[in-house]
């Protein structure tokens, strides 16, 4: 059985102003029904599709213009919504059940914002992909020809691997298309060795190779916008409360395509020289690690997480293998003797074993720790299982 990774392609649309008028009543009655679905789903305590169906959809098709196969996503919408909710529920995500959110969440209606994204299959979507246009269910009828821009990458995958639904998202007055796309994951090659990678603040990757990744130009650019949010914090109008949004929105933007950026150089770097990607499970650090109160916005702020998954995907996209190690004292503990104590990293750059002598940078030294560990996972998990005695 071939495994899959499930990839969302981004694309822009060009519509003209009336197609564009179009698409927003559509977007906007979508998220009205899908609330009015959810008020009939709480007060009746609706939560099956099928009942539910049968509850609104008679009232979605005259009320808020919906023909059949949107009135069935906007229910659709509303049960996966409530899903969602019970399974945040369950694992805690909301507080305890005497907590003021976790009440909030489930003595109320789940409501829909008017430009929420509003999913579209097969049937209400259809894709033009050498003229670059799509043909789409609105309000006003079906709308034909409306135009999309992408990448000649993206447009591939559109081509070849575009499955299910659609997302139709208004973001800052541009309309988007966010297609799901199921590649065939290729089966991992046997590593000759493995790249490890230390994760970090001023340096966001550091492989065992040498190579380094620094976030110092990142983390200046989130200074200088740490700055402008201070300001337009400090004047609290309405205008700079929508520019807050849209500064948020666009470093949030430019973090993520700095992790591309890094996950795709040590991937291509792994592929081509036959090795696997090894990186520090990082899970809970936020919660281990006590810092200063002015580094605290940092950590908090900081793309750790995304880092590694965008490493996860890519390597699993090009058949690399990849490894999370335990990341206890990776950057204490010496490569050549073992030896771990504190005072091995006698400053955030520079590590000196204080039993063999060992020196170097500390970052590659940790990266050397993971591709060590990496090497004792696998070969474990490779070792041959040794035959019943008879």
């Amino acid at each position: 059985m071939v495994d899959h990774v499930k990839l969302v392609v981004q694309v822009k649309l060009l519509p003209t102003p009336a197609q564009a008028s179009a698409l927003e009543a559509t977007l906007r009655n979508c998220n009205r029904a899908a609330t009015y679905a959810s008020h009939v789903a709480f007060t009746k305590k609706l939560k099956d599709r099928n009942g539910l169906q049968k509850a609104v959809y008679a009232d979605l098709k005259a009320l808020f213009g919906l023909s059949a196969q949107p009135a069935v996503r906007a229910v659709k919408k509303v049960v996966d919504a409530y899903a969602t909710l019970k399974a945040n529920l369950q694992a805690g995500n909301l507080g305890s059940p005497t907590s003021k959110r976790h009440r909030t969440a489930v003595g109320n209606p789940i409501g829909f914002r008017p430009e929420a994204a509003q999913p579209f299959d097969d049937r209400c979507l259809s894709w033009q992909y050498d003229a670059r246009t799509v043909s789409i269910w609105t309000v006003a009828g079906r709308m034909k020809d409306v135009r999309f821009a992408c990448s000649p990458d993206q447009l591939k995958t559109l081509v070849q691997y575009r499955k299910g639904e659609s997302d139709l998202v208004r973001r800052g007055g541009t309309w988007f298309l966010i297609a799901t796309c199921d590649i065939p994951e290729p089966e991992p090659y046997q590593p000759a060795d493995w790249i490890g990678v230390d994760r970090g603040i001023v340096n966001l990757a550091t492989t065992s190779d040498g190579t380094n990744h620094q976030g110092r130009r990142l983390g200046r650019y989130r200074r200088w916008q740490a700055r402008k949010r201070a300001e337009l914090q400090a004047k609290q109008t309405r205008s700079a409360t929508r520019r807050l949004a849209r500064r948020a929105r666009k470093e949030k933007r430019h973090a993520t395509q700095v992790n591309h950026r890094i996950s795709k150089k040590i991937v291509s770097v792994a592929q081509r020289t036959g090795r696997g990607i090894a990186i520090e499970e990082l899970g809970g650090i936020r919660e281990r690690v006590r810092l200063r109160r002015d580094q605290r916005g940092t950590l908090s702020s900081w793309p750790f997480h995304q880092l590694g998954q965008h490493l996860a995907y890519k390597a699993r996209k090009a058949g690399v293998p990849f490894l999370e190690v335990d990341a206890a004292h990776t950057s204490q503990r010496c490569p050549r003797c073992g030896h771990t104590e504190r005072a091995n990293r006698p400053t955030r750059d520079h590590f000196r074993c204080r039993r063999c002598g060992l020196a170097g940078p500390a970052d590659v030294v940790a990266g050397v720790n993971v591709r060590n560990r990496a090497r004792s996972v696998w070969a474990f998990v490779t070792m041959p299982v040794p035959a019943p005695a008879e």
